[in-house]
């Protein structure tokens, strides 16, 4: 047993005997069922708090010869399955850590400057393979592929390649282009083609980043990749789904609904709701719900992000900060953090990263729930968007003013917000006055889905407020004119019968009417109960 070659299972028995444990393991059938196949290679790429360390701590704790693990998975869900006991610690693994590897490197290169990272990670390695077979090398080896080629070769022996934050080059030292390519160069010589093939049983890496894209092509294209914007066979095993959760809200007396509230929002077609489990374990921990995202190392990237100067993506996050779904074009992202070309690079990071959810079937993006949500308004509060701010904090007033059907108020307050934000809106059109409408129902969020232009009756309404499911709150459905009267903005709601988008909903209704008057530059408003 080694550090790199066979670890045991001390750190999943830790992560086992911890007071919050939801099983996994089923995750392990997915990974048995590509040992033998043409592409055994797996890339699962998630957000911080994810789960990622202990899925690779549970791989190597099933799969090393280095450990005996019967015992610590026989009360679990993988243990049923039929290839279970087939493939259990039976594999000559290698486990790579390479965020710890690289700050071992560092503090290295501090007392020799002459050692490199990429050198020091294969090094390492090497170093435990020549004490398992030593027949098997040569003095002047320092290449970490041509030795398990080599060992193949001379025992046939294969190996199972596990890699914690493998993309940790690529977010540490993003700016050392020599650094990456050699990694990416190492990365290749294990993982693509001949004669990696014969020395390679399975490869499992995972990071919060897709593998590194040169053009429109991946650097390991033989990978099997699962991302938070496709996260296929993957889905149940990225975050606690809702079932799970709902299970340990049971076990702990804790509210759902308020869980809910705080962390629901990622969504996967083939699942549905996913949880982040860092936060839904903290908020048991401490019995307190609230923000546990900020405290991850990435929270200040997300300031940097946000205020980067490309068309449009200013508009796009206050549009998501007032509870909008935006389209997004994820394709020609370069998973790394410096190769930005657009405001949908930008976005795309931000889904990988967890600071948006994606939705496949739509191809839309929009802030998950109400802890991220508080992320990106401590985000804009430090970077300086006093107007935004301001709409945001009144919000909660116009809500209740909306709700209490207080039509003078609502005209006056969404006036106010009109014109202070018009200059980073293109104040005189509808699609402004839409932008305008989301960011000043901010407050909204924690109790409504909003949509736009929602298929309804016979034409489109304007935009729809969805309660959630954890809310009391009546529906409302809005209706906005230019040049016209909020009195026809009601009218059209009932004449189009846009209300026929909400069929089902047993709950109370609103039909809001707004009306601005260009000339004037005035702004009416109607509300209406049904």
């Amino acid at each position: 047993m080694g550090i790199y070659l066979n670890p045991g299972n001390e750190q999943f028995t830790v992560s086992v005997n911890s007071e919050l444990y939801v099983d996994k393991t089923e995750l392990i059938d997915y990974t048995n069922s590509r040992i033998g196949k043409d592409r055994p290679l797996i890339c699962s790429s998630r957000p911080r708090r994810f789960g990622k360390t202990m899925a690779v701590t549970m791989l190597a704790a099933y799969y090393s010869k280095g450990c005996k693990s019967e015992k610590l998975f026989s009360n679990f869900k993988i243990s049923h399955n039929e290839s279970y006991k087939y493939h259990l610690n039976k594999y000559n693994v290698i486990f790579l850590d390479i965020q710890w590897m690289y700050g071992n490197a560092l503090e290295e290169m501090k007392r020799d400057s002459s050692i490199e990272v990429v050198g020091y990670i294969q090094e390492q390695v090497i170093a435990e393979l020549k004490k398992e077979y030593p027949e098997c090398f040569h003095s002047t080896d320092v290449s970490l592929p041509a030795v398990l080629a080599n060992i193949n070769a001379k025992t046939r022996k294969q190996f199972i390649i596990i890699i914690d934050e493998w993309d940790c080059l690529f977010r540490e030292d993003k700016n050392n282009e020599k650094l990456q390519k050699e990694y990416i160069n190492l990365l290749r010589g294990l993982f693509k083609g001949t004669p990696s093939g014969a020395f390679l049983k399975l490869a499992y890496i995972t990071g919060i980043l897709p593998i590194k894209k040169y053009g429109t092509q991946s650097a390991l294209n033989n990978f099997r990749e699962h991302t938070m914007v496709s996260p296929r066979q993957m889905a149940e095993y990225t975050g606690f789904t809702e079932l799970e959760v709902k299970e340990i809200c049971k076990a702990h007396d804790m509210s759902f609904k308020e869980m809910q509230r705080w962390y629901d929002g990622y969504f996967f077609n083939t699942i549905g709701h996913v949880y982040c489990p860092n936060s839904v374990i903290e908020a048991v921990d401490s019995r307190e719900f609230g923000n546990y995202w900020s405290r991850t190392e990435t929270y200040e990237s997300l300031m940097t992000y946000i205020a980067m100067d490309f068309d449009g993506l200013k508009q796009l996050i206050v549009d998501m900060l007032g509870g909008q779904r935006c389209m997004v074009d994820v394709e020609s992202f370069q998973n790394d953090i410096t190769s930005f070309h657009s405001a949908d690079d930008v976005i795309t990071l931000l889904i990988h990263m967890g600071y948006l959810a994606y939705d496949n079937k739509t191809k839309q993006v929009f802030i998950p729930n109400e802890e991220v949500r508080s992320v990106f308004l401590r985000a804009i509060k430090n970077d300086g968007w006093n107007e935004v701010i301001k709409a945001i904090d009144a919000s909660e007033i116009l809500l209740k003013a909306t709700l209490a059907m207080n039509e003078t108020v609502v005209a006056q307050m969404i006036q106010d917000v009109h014109m202070k934000n018009s200059s980073s809106l293109i104040y005189n059109n509808e699609i402004s006055l839409s932008s305008v409408i989301a960011l000043a129902y901010y407050s909204a969020c924690r109790d409504y889905i909003l949509i736009r232009e929602m298929p309804a009756g016979n034409g489109f309404s304007d935009m729809v407020f969805i309660p959630k499911r954890a809310s009391l709150k009546p529906a409302l459905v809005v209706e906005l004119k230019w040049d016209k009267t909020a009195e026809g903005a009601i009218s059209q709601i009932k004449d189009k019968k846009y209300i026929s988008a909400l069929n089902g909903y047993k709950g109370d209704i609103l039909l809001v009417g707004i009306n601005y008057d260009k000339k004037s530059r005035e702004h009416q408003c109607r509300i209406e109960k049904i």
